[in-house]
């Protein structure tokens, strides 16, 4: 049988908020432009950190959706690694060569910190029990990760280069789901795992708030009040299509191991980031117009895959049937070809943008259950 429905409890929110700082560093990596093209290496460290903290994210809230109990032992190992999340967020930065170990060094700390966690959870369970060989498994995940960050400070040190940090990223993904397979589905409350990535996805909203605030610069011309309008409505627009998803399509009486779900808001969230980097370069002179566009265009395709990907937790009345995916797909089409068509008259594809948002969520409205 299910668990006692667990609420998000007030140390998860304020854990949070030190996300909220990283978005707003990991987004800075990518205002390194070079040639009017964002720097391919910049990019790379961007996709590397965003995924990183992101993973740190994941596995405290997985933990803590299993065997959290809201105590102060619980307590002390999150501000723990609020503490070191300080010093991952002051590696993310452009110079990133000259802060690389203090930044691994904090990420692996991290990672044993709730590898301790479930070694201390080991100890309750007997050798037959589910959550035995899961505490064991993730244990060791956990700290093996750990361990391959921090041969990433050795190799580093050698020869100047990084090569295991996407390792690293990569053997946690798979441990996790290769752990969550062999484990009880039973034991996850998808509710609180649900919301707590809702909360995430409201701090990274929170971030593009404050990105388009350049959109209202200036004398509030007609100009200036249009394109603030605009930049405003396609975030209303994009928030509009994960509320409906949120309150009213995805069910969240499921028994699931959750780890699909929070593995698709991977991409969700790197996809928003881009979303909030990208409106802020259609403002900037020094990015190229391709650039610019690729990136708005690419982003925002990504963000609408990763809530259609969502809907195979859907409740069974509200999942997408044919039709619509063919008018998703038609609409994205069109979307690009306007887009690189129109990409000289920013008046006119910005306009395009906002239809094209608010066209997707008007069609995600139609499977809300009546």
């Amino acid at each position: 049988m299910k668990t006692t429905e667990k609420k998000v409890e007030y140390i998860e929110l304020i854990y949070d908020l030190i996300f909220v700082y990283i978005i707003g560093r990991n987004n800075s990596v990518l205002h390194h432009i070079k040639d009017g093209f964002i720097d391919r290496e910049m990019f790379f460290a961007y996709i590397l950190c965003t995924l990183a903290v992101i993973q740190i994210w994941n596995f405290s809230t997985y933990y803590i959706n299993l065997y959290g109990r809201n105590g102060l032992r619980e307590h002390l190992f999150l501000f723990v690694n609020m503490f070191l999340l300080y010093f991952v967020a002051e590696g993310t930065r452009i110079q990133w060569q000259d802060y690389q170990k203090q930044y691994h060094i904090a990420w692996a700390l991290i990672l044993f910190n709730v590898s301790f966690q479930y070694l201390i959870e080991h100890r309750h369970y007997s050798r037959g029990d589910h959550d035995y060989f899961r505490t064991s498994r993730m244990a060791l995940i956990l700290l093996t990760e750990g361990l391959i960050v921090l041969a990433n400070v050795i190799l580093f040190a050698w020869t100047g280069k990084v090569f295991l940090a996407p390792v690293a990223i990569a053997f946690g993904i798979a441990g996790t789901i290769a752990a969550g397979q062999r484990g009880n589905d039973e034991k996850i409350d998808f509710t609180h795992l649900s919301e707590r990535a809702m909360l995430y996805i409201v701090f990274t909203f929170g971030e593009m708030i404050i990105a388009i605030a350049g959109y209202f610069e200036g004398r509030a011309t007609i100009r200036v009040i249009y394109f603030a309008a605009m930049a405003f409505l396609i975030v209303v627009g994009l928030f509009l299509s994960y509320e409906v998803l949120y309150d009213h399509i995805i069910d969240r009486d499921q028994t699931t191991n959750g780890l699909g779900y929070i593995g698709i808001h991977i991409l969700t969230i790197f996809s928003l980031n881009c979303i909030t980097t990208a409106l802020a370069f259609m403002r900037s002179e020094e990015v190229d117009l391709m650039p610019k566009i690729v990136m708005i265009v690419t982003s925002l395709i990504l963000y609408y895959l990763s809530l259609l990907f969502l809907g195979r937790y859907a409740k069974k009345e509200s999942r997408p049937r044919l039709r619509s995916l063919t008018a998703l797909m038609a609409m994205s089409v069109l979307f690009i070809v306007l887009m690189i068509v129109l990409r000289t008259n920013m008046m006119v594809n910005i306009a395009v943008t906002v239809i094209y948002v608010f066209g997707i969520y008007f069609l995600m409205r139609r499977y809300r259950p009546q």
